[in-house]
């Protein structure tokens, strides 16, 4: 499979699958909607899997052209930077580049933006701040700054990065010892692990996303997510858990999903930054770059 002859075909899938429509990415690639369909089957052909499919909604990805718009999205972000640099002829960012982020998302979300940034532009200085409050960006200095929850009342610029769900989580010893869970009512006779923003009575979603409110008075209580994972891991109870920071324990078996019908609230999660105007370009990089590995970090 020669790759240097696939990687145009890979970008106008990526039009095509982010627009949903051959007729509006034709539009944006400069192109007769035709010869972008031509493409996209070269494409299949080529792989030998089907990316797209048609139904009576329109179009939907197929598992497969769902991991290939992750992977090529990342790609024509790189590319469209690229020679906008190239074209602006501006001079390589530089200097101090000071963020803040809460500590959950360093591991499998900054880090990874942040080395990834570093190879694009060696000659930023990264600081990472790591704080579960609230920065105000012009009292300290900060470049850019990820925040989840409700958003004060700033000037600043706000970019949805996603949202995260929270999941009934406990151990495999933790439950043989105390008992399966079937229905809502069942935590009562459980030891709950409450964080600061879960109080007696917390709203819950069903299957159906219908919401409801319930009462559920704790066990223990801590004010970090990294303790809150520490403390169900050896088996002091339950907690009601962001999915995506339980994802290598859920899948080694160090704890299991139970009442999976029942979520807790979703958590939205912001990309904050100071400038009104047009942003430096490897702040626009970062952001594309945290959007990119937190997507990765939910899908796992």
């Amino acid at each position: 499979m020669n790759n240097i002859k696939l990687a145009p075909l890979v970008l106008i899938f990526s039009e095509v699958a982010k627009r949903q429509s051959y007729t509006a990415a034709a539009k944006q690639l400069g192109l007769s909607k035709s010869a972008v369909s031509q493409q996209i089957k070269r494409l299949e052909k080529e792989v030998g899997q089907q990316l797209l499919a048609r139904n009576t909604r329109g179009m939907t990805l197929t598992p497969v052209g769902e991991r290939l718009l992750t992977r090529s999205e990342l790609l024509s972000d790189q590319l469209t930077l690229t020679f906008q640099e190239l074209e602006s002829a501006k001079e390589q960012p530089s200097g101090l580049f000071k963020i803040s982020i809460p500590p959950f998302f360093k591991k499998d979300i900054i880090i990874p933006a942040v080395a990834q940034l570093c190879i694009e532009y060696p000659q930023i200085e990264p600081e990472i701040v790591v704080t579960g409050k609230w920065q105000d960006l012009i009292e300290h200095d900060l470049d850019a700054s990820i925040f989840g929850g409700n958003l004060q009342d700033c000037n600043y610029r706000a970019l949805s990065i996603g949202k995260v769900a929270e999941i009934f989580c406990a151990s495999p010893r933790y439950i043989k010892k105390n008992g399966q869970l079937v229905v809502m009512d069942d935590l009562l006779n459980h030891k709950f692990i409450a964080t600061p923003w879960q109080q007696d009575v917390i709203k819950f979603f069903d299957e159906k996303k219908n919401e409801f409110e319930f009462p559920l008075p704790h066990y223990a209580k801590t004010n970090n997510l990294t303790t809150v994972l520490e403390m169900i891991i050896h088996d002091m109870g339950i907690a009601l858990f962001p999915e995506f920071l339980a994802q290598s324990e859920l899948a080694n078996g160090q704890l299991i999903h139970v009442l999976p019908k029942v979520q807790g609230r979703a958590w939205n999660f912001y990309f904050l930054h100071r400038y009104q105007g047009e942003k430096p370009i490897h702040v626009t990089r970062f952001y594309q770059l945290i959007c990119y590995y937190f997507t990765k970090a939910n899908s796992k």
